[in-house]
This record gives structure tokens, sequence and C-alpha cells, in this order.
């Protein structure tokens, strides 16, 4: 899609203008206040009057930058049901809202842009009857003095929907078409030329790793599972930064075998993955000044007569011996296996990120994930989503609870023994394979990989949650090492 800034728009298309219930109203091109009712003015409502049109944004006071982006979202899919394929957006006289916004127009700009590319997403290449067309450019009129800061803003914008999108596509992938093998090739082809070197340890490597869980979770499959590790590097004197995903391809639960109507949400397993994938492609294009590796563990978790079973005892390179109580508990077997190989490689930092447990959802809803470990780093990524849209919230680490893990045959077990409190369970026991020399901090985003419905930037199914958020992550905590230096 094509993304413009200037004084004069395009010939043609839509003209839209914000409008807001609050001071300062209307801006750009409508000229009789008049026209503009009340509920023109509710966020994300879109009204259109022959070639201009109306974007509401609603109560200037409840305005921040996700609502803006939420909203672009909504205007970008209602231009595209009515059959629009250019549209401009006329910046000038929005002050106040920018000022709402609480921050500079550029980073208003990015917002808008990535919600209207990310609004328009779908994923439709196995249906027969696709999606409308997108709209094709969007132009923002603002003075030619601003022009030039836009359209790096854009470029910007541009990339971070592309490494959400990325995510999207690759975790709304149908089980068919993605597991583990597919995972590591669509990772080497997708890096391959850029700044990004990949390497995928699997087979006899994984065994020579001692990555005990991996072998274990995946005997049950007939797709070999993998160690994908992506290493960037553009500023060696940077510590190393090491982002984790799980990457489950489909969790039926192995032999504690999930039931259902309908399971083919057990492919969103994978969530933790993707995010750090588009989180690394987002990085990489922007040439961020970073030193980091990716690791993510990958396999299918289904069962087999090759499948591990319940009372298997798995041992970990650095001495902890783990009871499997429950085989869909294989999120963290797989974790704790790159958490370790994350310090091997000399990982000051590391942000694991999975679709780990439901708990989280009872604790925090659909729209918020849950972050465990160093507090400075949940407080900074509690911040950070809060402007990118990846909303998340710092939980505890209760280390009373350790003794729910406690296990008569082994050094832990994999699941914890109260019902109550299961995803902090579930950060304690990765919190054992961290040696408290490293700050890290754990992201269980189960209930936010997946958009139940069509709203604001989100089409139903898979969300893209994570990849701008570890992407600002890594950016903010580069900067900060960069003024300590």
């Amino acid at each position: 899609m094509k993304l413009t800034a200037g004084m004069d728009a395009p010939e043609g298309g839509i003209k839209l203008c914000w409008v807001t219930s609050g001071e300062g109203d209307a801006a750009g091109s409508i000229d009789d206040e008049r026209l503009i009712r009340a509920h023109m003015r509710k966020h994300g409502a879109v009204n259109v009057f022959k070639a201009e049109g109306t974007v509401g944004l609603g109560s200037l006071g409840e305005l921040r930058l996700d609502r803006l982006r939420a909203a672009a979202g909504e205007a970008a899919r209602a231009l595209r049901d009515r059959e629009y394929r250019e549209a401009s957006l006329d910046l000038r006289g929005t002050e106040a809202i920018v000022e709402a916004c609480g921050c500079t127009l550029e980073e208003a700009v990015v917002a808008w842009a990535e919600g209207w590319l990310l609004g328009q997403y779908t994923f439709d290449k196995y249906k027969r009857t696709k999606a409308d067309s997108p709209v094709e450019s969007l132009h923002f009129v603002v003075e030619d003095e601003k022009a030039a800061g836009l359209k790096a803003a854009l470029r910007i914008a541009s990339i971070r929907a592309q490494g959400t999108a990325l995510a999207r596509e690759w975790c709304n992938e149908p089980v068919n078409r993605m597991n583990p093998e597919i995972l590591a090739s669509r990772v080497e082809e997708h890096f391959r030329g850029s700044q990004v070197e990949v390497t995928v340890y699997s087979g006899d490597a994984l065994a020579e790793h001692g990555m005990n869980g991996l072998l274990t979770v995946g005997q049950g499959s007939q797709y070999g599972p993998a160690m994908i590790q992506m290493r960037y590097v553009s500023d060696g004197s940077q510590p190393l930064t090491a982002l984790i995903g799980k990457g489950i391809t489909f969790d039926m639960g192995g032999m504690n075998v999930k039931t259902g109507r309908d399971l083919s949400e057990a492919r969103f397993d994978m969530g933790g993955a993707c995010g750090v994938i588009g989180a690394m492609h987002i990085l990489s294009e922007l040439g961020a000044k970073a030193n980091i590796v990716a690791l993510i563990p990958t396999s299918d978790n289904v069962p087999d007569a090759k499948a591990f079973l319940p009372s298997t005892i798995i041992e970990y390179p650095n001495g902890l011996t783990v009871q499997v109580g429950n085989t869909d508990a294989e999120g963290r077997l797989v974790l704790a296996d790159a958490l370790l190989h994350a310090q091997r490689l000399g990982a000051a930092e590391i942000v694991d990120m999975a679709t780990l447990t439901g708990s989280v959802g009872q604790a925090l809803g659909l729209r918020m994930a849950g972050v465990w470990g160093d507090k400075a780093g949940a407080e900074l990524l509690h911040e950070l989503g809060e402007r990118n849209g990846d909303r998340n919230w710092p939980m505890p680490l209760i280390t009373e609870d350790e003794e729910l893990l406690r296990s008569d045959y082994a050094d832990l077990n994999n699941i914890g023994s109260s019902p109550y409190g299961g995803a902090i369970q579930a950060a304690l026991f990765l919190a054992r394979f961290v040696e408290r020399s490293v700050k890290w901090n754990h992201i269980d985003m189960a209930n936010t990989v997946q958009a139940k419905g069509t709203a604001g930037y989100y089409p139903a199914g898979a969300s893209g949650y994570g990849a701008r958020l570890l992407a600002d992550y890594i950016t903010a905590r580069a900067e900060e090492q960069r003024n300590v230096n």
C-alpha cells in the first residue's frame, strides 16, 4: 500500500478528517459544522459525504494512541467495503487531538498508519471468495515543512505493520500447512539475505545440546522438533538480550488429550514464536542498534504410540529433573531448553513470551497479557504496551508457591498441585531455569493471542500480539544502555 504525505492531496478518492466530541471538534475539510452530528463523533464511526468523510475519535479525554490506531482500522475497513481505492487524511488543525494522545504528530501518524494497514489485514488465502480489495493509497495532508518527518514515520509504520501481519499470517496457518519443519524452513527463507543469521538445531544437534524438553515433547509427532535460533548484531557493544517464543505448532495436549467440539484454535499455541519472529523482522528492517538472539523451541504436542506419558522424568543440563504430571503443560518443558541455551550463549537479559496458561485469562481477561520477573523490565513492558496496543500487566512471583511444584520423584513437577494461580506456578517453574544474575521477564499471552471477532485493527483470528511490543522493548533497552555508556 502507498503511504504519502504533503500539502497537496492526490486528485480523486475520499478526503477524510478527524472529529471528536470534545474541544477542537473538527479538523480538515468539512465546512459546515452543523452537518456533524453526535453519532458521527463516536469512536470508530465513519461517515461519508460524497467525496468527503469523517472518522469519529470519541471524547478527547479518553483518547490515547491505541484508540487512534483502532479508529484507523475501522476507517480502513469501512472505506474498503465501500470500494474506495484512494484516501487522504487532513491533519491540519489537529494539535488538540495529538496533544490528547500525549504524543508528537509523527507518533500519531505512525499509530494511524499501523491501524490502517492492520485493519485491512485478512487471512482468506484458502477461501474461494476473497475479501474486497484494500484501499490502495493513503495521503496525509500536512504543511510542506512537516512532510519530510512524516515520510520517515510512514516507513516505520509500514515495517511495524509488516512484522505484525507476518506474526498473524504464520499463526493463522492451518496445521496441514504449518508444522515445526515448515516453520524452520520459513524462518530461514524469510531472513535469507538479511542481517539476521538463522541456525536450526534438530535431530542429533538437539541431543548434543541437551535439549531434552523438546526431544520429549516432540517424540509423538511425525515432524521432528527444532530449536530455531536467529542472531542479529548491529551493536556488539550492547549486552546480549535473548527473545524466546514458544512455538508449539499444534497442541492437542499430548496424551492428556484436549477435548472439544472444535479444536482448530490449538494451532495458535505458536503465538509467542510468531510474535518474536515479527519483532525480529521489525528490528532488522529498521536497522535497530541492538545485540539480540531470538530462540524458538518448536514442536507438535500430539498423542501417539511414541508420545511421552505422564510420570516421564526429564533431565536438564543445569541438573534439574522434572516429572511430567500432565503432558498438556508442555510449553514450560520446551521453554526451559531455550532459557538454558540463551544463558549458554551469554545472554545478560531474557524475555520469553508464550501462550502458556489459561489461568492468565482468568486473572486478566482477554485484552491484557501477564508479565512476571524483573520489576524494571515489567514496568517498561507495561508502559510500552499502553502506547503500542500490546497491553500487559506486571504480576507477582509468589515464591511460597514453589511448594506447589513439588514432586516425590524429581526436583519439580511440570504441573502445580493447586487449581488456583496456575499462571504464577508456570512462571515459578520457568524461573528455576534462570540464573539470578540474568534479568528475566516472562510474558504469558495465552489470552491475547487471538481476536474473537473483528474490531478496531484486529480481524478475527491471530492477533500478532508481541511483535511491536518486543521490538519496542529492545529499542528502549538499547537506548538505555547507550545512555549509561
